[in-house]
């Protein structure tokens, strides 16, 4: 008997942890595609960026865990079925209710949240789904562990598999939904292999104010400026990258990209000199950044 409570008591801990889990990034998974669907004009880059990496991590967290949790609920209430001891039920029925105060726990902070959010800004309608989402995702599964503390499912079974179908098709609609709103795993690796590049451009931007530092001058390439060390190369497939040499103190760094930049600001922006020589902002395709040495950078 001891062996079969341990069991049990295992299977019902291993599923709440599932559902705990499943559902804190199912929210994430919805709410950063409400953020993308329904942008605000206060998102910066790093919002879109955030949102999209939460996106990813959460599809990857709730299509492993929510099949978890489907399977080890299936256990346990076939158990429940097969064992009536008084012990195992008063084990399941404890961690029942300890879910249904977590759960409480959970709907009230991730309401509070989002009404902070709100109160600092938040468009109504990203507001307005949110809150929805909460009730609906997380009531649900309050109104679930309420049945189940009761027997409610144990007694009817065919009622239990239909709820976890429905549950199920849910998931499964905001996997895909998540799935189109976010980056396609080629995108994300083809923006990295965008912002390396902006890494390397960077670099060699700091090669050459510090060889005017020393110089007075821009030095006329790239083999000239990095004197027989190893030169920054474009990822394979890409274009090289290009120096342009302007007149005595402005030059041009020049790329390929495949993606936009997350905020493309260049040339929409009057930039001062100064601010023009950080700023990085790009289309996609073929780009110069134009820079200027500044004369207070000269050796007197």
């Amino acid at each position: 008997m001891e062996n079969n409570t341990a069991k049990h008591f295992a299977l019902q801990l291993g599923s709440l942890a599932s559902l705990y889990l499943s559902l804190s990034f199912l929210l994430v998974l919805l709410f950063g595609v409400i953020n993308l669907a329904f942008p605000d004009a206060t998102d910066g880059p790093w919002d879109i960026e955030r949102a999209s990496s939460g996106i990813r991590v959460a599809f990857a967290m709730v299509i492993v865990f929510f099949p978890t949790y489907l399977t080890l609920t299936r256990l346990v209430n076939n158990n429940r079925r097969q064992e009536t001891g008084g012990q195992y039920l008063s084990l399941t029925k404890w961690l029942i209710y300890l879910s249904l105060l977590v759960g409480g726990a959970v709907l009230l902070g991730d309401l509070v949240a989002v009404i902070i959010t709100f109160l600092e800004g938040e468009i109504t309608t990203r507001f307005i789904l949110k809150t929805l989402v909460v009730l609906v995702i997380i009531g649900c599964a309050f109104v679930y562990y309420l049945k189940d503390a009761k027997g409610y499912w144990v007694e009817n079974e065919k009622k239990s598999t239909v709820f976890g179908m429905i549950a199920s098709l849910v998931v499964a609609a905001s996997l895909v939904i998540g799935f189109i709103y976010t980056e396609k795993p080629s995108e994300v690796r083809e923006r990295k292999l965008d912002d390396q590049q902006i890494s390397d451009l960077q670099d060699i931007q700091f090669y050459i104010e510090d060889y005017y530092r020393v110089n007075n001058a821009l030095p006329s390439t790239l083999n000239e400026l990095y004197g027989g060390l190893p030169i920054p190369a474009a990822p394979e497939g890409r274009a090289d990258y290009e120096y342009l040499v302007g007149d005595e103190t402005s030059y041009a760094l020049c790329a390929t990209f495949v993606e936009e930049s997350l905020q493309n600001a260049a040339s929409r922006y009057p930039y001062t000199a100064y601010e023009k020589n950080y700023n990085w902002d790009h289309p996609s395709g073929y780009w110069c950044f134009e820079r200027a040495v500044e004369a207070k950078l000269t050796i007197e």
